[in-house]
């Protein structure tokens, strides 16, 4: 699955790095706590998350994520845009929520990196 497959399937509109969209989306992760980004997530994970903000582009680019997809219809400021371009991150909003973005990016084949310190592994479930 690409990211303009992801970009369909979740209604987006393209903030900044629409050359980006053919970048493979093989995982995903959602956090509004970029430490919990930091720790938890992989290298080129799909990052969801509802703050557009340029800490999360850096945080997204420290982490080498593959791109951003905002949820709840946010949409990031021109600062943030310009910060994202600048470092060839791609940008995207989506209108659904985070709990049905990350779903129907479940439902669809795409695992999570997020991996719970405590109790049971679920990334297998299902």
């Amino acid at each position: 699955m690409t990211l303009d497959d992801v970009r369909e399937m979740l209604l987006c509109e393209v903030c900044g790095g629409e050359h980006l969209l053919d970048r493979p989306v093989r995982f995903g992760c959602a956090s509004d706590l970029m430490s919990d980004v930091l720790a938890f997530s992989q290298a080129g994970a799909l990052l969801l998350t509802g703050l557009a903000t340029t800490q999360t582009v850096q945080t997204a680019d420290i982490a080498d994520l593959s791109a951003i997809i905002l949820v709840r219809g946010k949409k990031p400021d021109a600062a943030v845009i310009a910060f994202a371009r600048d470092r060839s991150m791609p940008l995207l909003a989506t209108p659904f929520s985070m709990y049905e973005a990350c779903g129907l990016l479940y439902r669809s084949g795409i695992p999570s990196t997020m991996k719970c310190a405590v109790g049971p592994d679920v990334s297998d479930a299902g």
